[in-house]
Parts: C-alpha cells; sequence; structure tokens
C-alpha cells in the first residue's frame, strides 16, 4: 500500500510516533509518502488529535481516500487509536482487518466563502456571538418551513460523528456514528423551551441571523470567520461522504466507556 502521513513534525511526541510508524510500514514493505502528499495514497494515516484529523479530512475528502487517526492528543474520538497500540493497529491494516465506514458531512452555501476556508464540516457548523456582543437572533427555516427564532449565544448543527464534539458540550444528544441524522442544538438559549432538535440529515437548514453588533461569527470544525447580519446561510448534507477506517475489535461504545467514562458510577 501506499501511505501518506498527515502530523505535526514540530510536536515531539507527534514526531516520534511518526518516526516509529514509518519504520513499521516500511519493514513490511508499504510506501510512505512524504509529509502530507497524498498524491496516489491508498490510506491516509492521521497523528495527533481530532483537530488533525479534522485538518487532513477536509484535504482528504474529495478524493475519496480512507482515514485512519492515531492519537497522541487528549481525548480522540476521530483519531481513535491510541499510540501505545501502535504496533498492533498497522498489523490490523497490514492485514485488512478493518471495515470502512462512510462518514456524513455538512455544506455551508453562502455568498462569497472567506478564502482559505472550507464549506464542509466533518463534526459541526457553529454560528456563534462574538466574544463582546450581547446574544444573538437566529431565525431557522427547515425544509423550507418556519422552524424557530433562536435567541442565544449560539446554535451548532452537527452531524452524527460532531455529535460527541461542541453539540454535546451545550447538551445535545450523543447520535452514533453513520447515522443519517443532524444534530440542531442552541447554545445558551434564553429560555428553557428551546431544545434539542435531531433532524433527517436530508433536510436543508436556512439561516437568517441579527445582531446589535450587526455581525457574528461562522465556525466550520473550529476554523472561523465573521460575516455581516443577515447574510444568508444554506446548510445541507454534502453530496459525499469521508472513508473512516475503523480496526477489527474496535467500538463505538467502548470509546464512549473509556473517553468520556460515559455509564460510569463515582461511586463504586
Amino acid at each position: 500500500m501506499r501511505i501518506a502521513i498527515f502530523g505535526n513534525p514540530s510536536v515531539q511526541k507527534s514526531s516520534e510516533c511518526e518516526s516509529k510508524l514509518t519504520a513499521i510500514l516500511q519493514g513490511m514493505g508499504h510506501t510512505v509518502l512524504p509529509q502530507n502528499d497524498f498524491a496516489g495514497a491508498d490510506v491516509v494515516v492521521t497523528i495527533g488529535g481530532d483537530g488533525t484529523f479534522l485538518r487532513a479530512a477536509a484535504q482528504v475528502v474529495s478524493k475519496g481516500i480512507p482515514m485512519l487517526g492515531i492519537n497522541t492528543g487528549r481525548l480522540g474520538f476521530l483519531a481513535d487509536v491510541n499510540a501505545s497500540d501502535l504496533e498492533s493497529a498497522v498489523g490490523k491494516l497490514d492485514s485488512g482487518r478493518y471495515a470502512i465506514q462512510k462518514r456524513h458531512l455538512l455544506e455551508l452555501e453562502m455568498n462569497g466563502m472567506p478564502a482559505g476556508h472550507t464549506p464542509y464540516a466533518l463534526n459541526d457548523i457553529a454560528i456563534l456571538k462574538h466574544d463582546i456582543s450581547s446574544m444573538i437572533s437566529i431565525s431557522a427555516r427547515v425544509g423550507g418551513q418556519n422552524l424557530i427564532t433562536y435567541q442565544a449565544d449560539g446554535l451548532v448543527i452537527a452531524t452524527s460523528t460532531g455529535s460527541t464534539a461542541y453539540s454535546l458540550s451545550v447538551g445535545g444528544p450523543i447520535v452514533e456514528p453513520g447515522t443519517n441524522v443532524t444534530v440542531v442544538t442552541p447554545v445558551a438559549p434564553h429560555s428553557l423551551t428551546m431544545r434539542p432538535l435531531v433532524l433527517s440529515a436530508t433536510q436543508t437548514i436556512d439561516l437568517d441571523v441579527a445582531s446589535r453588533s450587526h455581525s457574528f461569527l461562522v465556525s466550520i470544525d473550529g476554523n472561523s470567520f465573521s460575516l455581516h447580519e443577515h447574510t444568508p446561510l444554506s446548510i445541507r448534507r454534502a453530496p459525499f461522504t469521508l472513508s473512516v477506517i475503523r480496526l477489527e475489535g474496535s467500538s463505538f461504545y467502548a470509546t464512549l466507556q473509556q473517553k468520556m467514562l460515559w455509564g460510569s458510577d463515582s461511586r463504586q
């Protein structure tokens, strides 16, 4: 196989992991491409945390190359292979003991996407107030029908993959990756009746934002830019998916239990 490695050589832990990974792969007869070179790659392996995985995904998704994440960061939901399990993981990759999961993305449609930004999100698209601003007003339509006007600090629109990221931190539900839904979660809403909402991923969400500061932030997988109020925004499922490698023995539920202590009882 031709394997591209995407990481951050300036981080010692990632650099050491990359050197070890390169030696293992070459010892098995695989071709390791130069750093961040995806041309002709059969697999892309990221080394870092979920942020590193997301940065690579933005470049890889349109190429259809499957991705595997080695975690040298903190939590690691997307980069879910621990660096300590590197040799075992490479062995499974080499022997074909893995499955490829298709992950849906979101696409933001607007006039004039700022340079350096992609309209596609693997995790989420967030509409947020500026730090020094008061809450913003977000009028939402779903499938052409009025939904609600959120009075809040923001709104997070997440894929099932992104349900364990920003959306979860502001009270959204956990959704199994690959589920064909979109999660809409308000950030600090000024009403107890504004609850998270799970929609079919086939729905288009149109947003109109008003702000006392006359501007607001858009964050696409953590990459933010500012827009003037009332800039029309449409969010829908992207026309392609990202291929993610799940090694034999890996489990979304085990990841929840191990990395988020899901279901644990502190009394025991």
